[in-house]
């Protein structure tokens, strides 16, 4: 195959033509992607797997505050200088409505069909995941009993002691709604209805005054059960093995808890469509690679194949580990980027009395 070469390019740096030894000249794959330690993981892991690959280069671009705005100006223009970039849980449908990406060609990403259902969006494929769990110390459960709900967390009889949450509507009102006996396939059914925000309300009603801290960061909220100032929290899930590691008697529970996703997608637009499924094809389904990313930062995807690689007991601590992904709801973005300002306001109001 003879790669077309893309000119008329913001700014000619965008453009980065190599001369193969067979003369034919590859050219560059531009990720947005994020900084930091995620930024070099996946410049380690990635970056050479698809210029083996392929032939071609690639460079990560970072621009994780600025994204979503550089993205639409350079779709708007008509000549977009990226041809893949990450897409937040809460960017993903804005970025959608918006026309900025272009649609998943699955025939050509996952012919086989080997992608489970939850990681294929029409316009990105699931990259990495974290949750938001709720996380207990069984030094302070009742003897041989311990937390298995959202009922159990607003059972302050059965299980006494101060407990926390963020300070934000989001997944508080899910979470309200869980212990109220909503099903988890349910929840935005009811949320989006004015009698299902009522109801989550009036369930966070029951459990405010058992909730000295509403924490506002995730160190917050693990400091807060490694001091014992309280005993029960939401948490990410990725905060917890720290906890583990430094000998806290913790536990996640992973039944109710909210499973967000991010995702990589195809710039609208690109030049290097097959290139860039390609890339995300790599990012997203090579187990080989995956199982390198995990051993550095436990945000999984779902690349078919990866939990046979891990360890078991690794395993068993992953968001998108089967038995855990079953348990959990997927954190529905959509809806909060339609109906957060409404929400916040009367949570707003609420947190005051």
């Amino acid at each position: 195959m003879i790669l077309k070469m893309r000119t008329g390019l913001l700014p000619a740096a965008a453009l980065a033509l190599l001369t193969t030894a067979a003369g034919v000249t590859a050219q560059e794959l531009v990720v947005s992607g994020s900084g930091g330690v995620v930024g070099e993981t996946n410049e380690k892991i990635f970056k050479p797997a698809f210029e083996e690959e392929t032939g071609m280069t690639m460079r990560n671009v970072s621009a994780e505050a600025s994204r979503m705005a550089e993205l639409e100006a350079m779709v708007k223009a008509g000549e977009p200088i990226w041809d893949v970039s990450e897409i937040s849980a809460s960017d993903y449908p804005i970025a959608v409505s918006k026309g900025l990406l272009e649609p998943i060609d699955y025939e050509m990403l996952d012919p086989e069909g080997t992608l489970p259902e939850i990681a294929r969006k029409e316009f990105g494929v699931v990259a990495a995941s974290y949750s938001t769990v709720l996380v207990q110390r069984l030094d302070q459960t009742p003897e041989g009993r311990k937390m298995e709900s959202w009922a159990d967390f607003w059972d302050v009889e059965t299980f006494p002691g101060p407990r926390s949450l963020r300070a934000r509507p989001e997944y508080n009102l899910e979470f309200a709604l869980l212990a109220d006996g909503v099903p988890k396939d349910e929840i935005y059914d009811v949320l989006a209805t004015e009698e299902g925000v009522d109801r989550a309300f009036a369930k966070l009603d029951e459990i405010k005054p058992h909730i000295p801290v509403w924490w506002n960061s995730g160190a917050q909220s693990v400091q807060l059960l490694a001091d014992n100032e309280v005993f029960f929290t939401t948490t990410y899930n990725g905060r917890v093995n720290a906890l583990q590691d430094q000998g806290l008697p913790v536990e996640i529970v992973w039944n109710g808890g909210a499973l967000h996703t991010s995702h990589v997608g195809i710039v609208k637009g690109t030049k290097n469509l097959e290139a860039a499924h390609d890339y995300v094809r790599i990012r997203t389904m090579r187990p080989d690679l995956e199982f390198e990313y995990v051993n550095v930062l436990p945000y999984p995807n779902f690349a078919p194949g990866l939990f046979d690689k891990l360890d078991p007991e690794v395993a068993k601590t992953m968001p998108t580990y089967e038995a855990n992904a079953e348990m959990q709801f997927l954190a529905n973005e959509e809806f909060w980027k339609d109906n957060v300002d409404e929400i916040r306001e009367r949570w707003d109001e609420w947190m005051l009395y």
